[in-house]
């Protein structure tokens, strides 16, 4: 504010105080914020309530509305807290009273209801009206002994009535039932536990002051959820422990029921904590709707009153894992971020497991002394009184004198007083004694009363007087708690097998991709692709474009990782499962989306790396027939850009890569039909940047591919023409020589054939997938094709037309064995 503000001219205006308003802005929204903080949104360490609960149960305990009482209607309770105790909202105190009442979110309820308190699908309760409540018999060991001076009152907010601070709690309320709300800028969220375990910690707390979180969670061994359901690893839960923060997965209960019709079904049992069981039913049923979950026939919610029953019937012979891993990604696992804040001495502070108990064991500490206190009080009168009574009846006979002689009863006091010394109290009840009481009788039973409270005062003495007394009661009173109240626990632990991934989520299939000199790229699973008579057109496998064909067909597993290797001598790292799935009529995704091929880039090569095993290298052949060997493990770590797999002459390219283990045989097979075979050994091992050594001799010749051959197998080579002609030859006809030479005849090219377009391995159960440049495509029996000679024509492989030709071939190992489904 400016200086020159005028000074008051009257005694009123000398009032008012000048203020910037951002000071006062800031001042009050404090004031409102520490309000809610400490007013309504967080709990107190201590007794783990609320003040709305905590004024629920005061009222119920002041109405006499006890587990020991009838039930009285909640509209009642809800009046009395909000007249007396809790000036809000009578809403906000009925959605309390019902919380409190309800099994799926208490693991320990505090009121017994009767009548709808609302349900785990979400129904809302019946109005207050229609329902009635009264307290748990748990609930009244959170009020026990609040009538002994135990814990601090004030006045409550029309200065009418006295309210408690805090409840006496004789067990750890917090940690037992949990809590959550949001104030201002923070926010809480306890999870429940079960009742023995939390005792069990603080037994251990009392015992051994030092003791550690790692000790603690010896007894804690995680949340019990009142929901049940499984909590997925330990870390999290130790974390949370640790620093009052944490991640916690809470996976649904569930098993997969096998059924001889081939049909199998999920069972969800156990859901976790807070999941509106109606919603998240729809919810599944609108993916499936929508195909975001493949594989389910029927769902149906079979739940009753004796637990939770959702039914996932699968479609047969759907992938049961898949289905599983859909479900538990988006349904049936849920994470409760756990914020242990409470109010400490008024102050919201976040608390480790040990510091929680810990508070909560001072907190027993200061009751237990104040409750001492009060009975050593009212001990101690009670003690005084017996004595003047013994007093009186070993001096019956005068005292009976002394009252007979008086004129009226204060003379009696008077005359008994200056006669024994007794005091005003201790008079009083003389004088009140009836002959009865003279009996000897009622004097032993006088007697031993006084002997059974001077126990007691010393008992109580030695509790005042020596803190491990007081904490040995402290655990007695908590151990017998845990004998009337505990239960098993009900949230169960999982290994944690590390979260739902993508992979997860994707069946694991044999595919064909499709790779097209313009980097088109698609998969298409084998299964759509029946095996044909050799010399077929087979049927369309791409929307092939204009100006574009097809360069590359291989079969690979959705879940291998493959290194894609190009022209230009690059490598890269791609997931099967990231190539997208389309139809055969489909044209593809361009591979610069999933790869960073330069212009001119292309896939020649694909190598799976789930065949790596140790000591095994990557062998290498270049279109000018170069050949070199680099070991696998150069290729571990691969970057999103590639990294260099040769070195390459000017006007070379990569034309073929296989994997080996230093004892395999390298047969380099040319486009005009030549082929050699070496010792791999001959070639060298080098780095990625190395060019290689030469393997074959061309004479003006190229490399068309290379096969892997160990010594002494039965397996044939396949070699396949341009033209759509082909063979197989065993292995074994073509003899080892030393690289770099001319090699021998593998099949006659020329006019009918063309050049040779693919060489492979195979064996007599494999079947091969051939596509040709225009994308159409076809499955084949490799036993189909004749087994002849080296120096042969070959036999019609595959149809193709005048201007088509073949573009790449790859094998599907052991067909035989690979279930035959029907063409799409």
């Amino acid at each position: 504010m400016s200086s020159d503000v005028p000074e008051p001219t009257n005694v009123d205006a000398a009032r008012i105080e000048t203020a910037r308003i951002e000071d006062e802005m800031e001042q009050s929204y404090i004031d409102y914020a520490m309000s809610v903080i400490a007013g309504r949104a967080l709990p107190d360490v201590r007794d783990g309530l609320k003040p709305v609960h905590r004024r629920i149960l005061y009222a119920m305990h002041e109405e006499g509305v006890t587990s020991g009482s009838g039930h009285r209607k909640s509209s009642s309770i809800v009046g009395e807290t909000m007249g007396n105790f809790h000036p809000h909202g009578d809403k906000a105190i009925y959605d309390s009273l019902v919380r409190m009442a309800q099994d799926f979110s208490m693991r320990y309820p505090l009121v017994d209801g009767q009548g709808n308190f609302g349900s785990v699908d979400g129904d809302p309760p019946a109005a207050m009206r229609y329902t009635e409540a009264r307290m748990a018999p748990i609930a009244e060991e959170l009020l026990a002994d609040i009538d002994m001076d135990t814990v601090d009152f004030s006045a409550n907010y029309d200065d009418r009535l006295q309210e408690p601070d805090v409840l006496p709690a004789a067990f750890p309320n917090l940690l037992v039932n949990g809590s959550s709300g949001i104030a201002v800028g923070m926010s809480t969220n306890i999870p429940p536990h079960n009742l023995g375990e939390i005792i069990d910690a603080t037994v251990e707390l009392i015992d051994n002051p030092d003791a550690t979180v790692e000790d603690l969670m010896d007894h804690v061994k995680g949340p019990d959820f009142p929901t049940g359901a499984n909590i997925v690893g330990h870390n999290a839960v130790h974390a949370a422990y640790k620093t009052g923060r944490g991640r916690i997965r809470v996976r649904a209960e569930y098993e997969v029921e096998e059924r001889e019709t081939g049909s199998d079904r999920i069972v969800i049992t156990e859901l976790p904590y807070q999941t509106n069981k109606a919603r998240m039913v729809e919810k599944i049923a609108d993916a499936v709707n929508d195909g975001s979950i493949e594989g389910i026939r029927d769902l149906r919610d079979e739940s009753d009153r004796d637990g939770i029953r959702i039914v996932v019937e699968l479609k047969q012979n759907a992938m049961v894992e898949v289905v599983k891993n859909q479900l538990l990604e988006s349904f049936l696992e849920k994470t409760f971020g756990v914020i242990n804040l409470a109010l400490v001495d008024g102050q919201p502070k976040v608390l480790s497991l040990k510091e929680t108990l810990r508070h909560y064991v001072d907190h027993r500490k200061e009751v237990v002394r104040r409750r001492s206190r009060y009975e050593l009080e009212a001990a101690e009168d009670r003690a005084h009184i017996l004595e003047g009574r013994l007093t009186a009846l070993e001096n019956a006979d005068d005292v009976v004198d002394i009252i007979r002689d008086a004129e009226d009863r204060d003379d009696a006091k008077a005359d008994l007083q200056a006669a024994y010394d007794f005091s005003g109290d201790q008079v009083d009840h003389i004088v009140r004694m009836q002959l009865g009481s003279l009996t000897s009788m009622e004097a032993a039973e006088i007697e031993d009363e006084y002997e059974e409270v001077e126990a007691r005062i010393e008992r109580l003495n030695e509790i005042l007087g020596d803190e491990s007394e007081l904490l040995a009661v402290i655990k007695e009173e908590l151990l017998e708690i845990k004998d009337e109240y505990d239960d098993e626990r009900r949230t169960s632990f999982i290994e944690d097998t590390d979260e739902v991934t993508r992979e997860d989520l994707i069946a694991e299939e044999d595919v064909v991709v499709v790779v097209t000199e313009q980097d088109y790229v698609k998969r298409m699973p084998v299964s759509r692709f029946d095996a044909q008579n050799r010399g077929g057109k087979g049927i369309i496998g791409g929307d092939i474009k204009e100006g574009d064909r097809v360069s590359k067909v291989f079969r690979a597993n959705t879940h291998d990782y493959l290194l894609c290797f190009t022209n230009q001598g690059q490598v890269y790292r791609l997931k099967t499962y990231e190539i997208p799935e389309m139809s055969r009529t489909a044209r593809g995704k361009s591979a610069v989306n999933l790869l960073e091929l330069d212009d001119g880039e292309e896939i020649t090569a694909v190598v799976n790396t789930d065949d790596f095993e140790d000591g095994e290298c990557l062998s290498m052949v270049t279109r000018d027939g170069y050949v070199k060997r680099t070991a696998a493990s150069e290729f571990d770590n691969i970057l999103s850009t590639g990294i260099i797999a040769a070195k390459l002459e000017d006007g070379d390219e990569l034309v073929d890569v296989k994997v080996t283990d230093g004892t395999t045989d390298l047969l380099v097979a040319t486009r005009g039909g030549r082929a050699i075979r070496f010792d791999e050994s001959e070639a060298r091992e080098m780095g990625r940047n190395a060019r290689g050594v030469r393997g074959v001799e061309l004479r003006g010749d190229e490399v068309a591919g290379m096969v892997a051959a160990e010594p002494g197998t039965d397996r044939d080579l396949l070699t396949v023409t341009r033209n759509g002609y082909g063979k197989r030859t065993p292995l074994s006809e073509y003899r080892k020589q030393s690289r770099n030479g001319y090699g021998l005849v593998d099949i006659k090219t020329g006019d009918r054939n063309g050049p040779v377009t693919s060489v492979k391995a195979v064996g007599r159960d494999d079947d091969l997938v051939i596509m040709s440049e225009g994308g159409q495509i076809m499955r084949i029996r490799a036993a189909d094709i004749s087994e002849v000679g080296r120096n042969t024509m070959g036999v019609k492989v595959m149809e193709v037309e005048e201007e088509d030709s073949v573009a790449s071939v790859d094998v599907i190992p052991d067909a035989s064995e690979v279930p035959d489904e029907s063409n799409e």
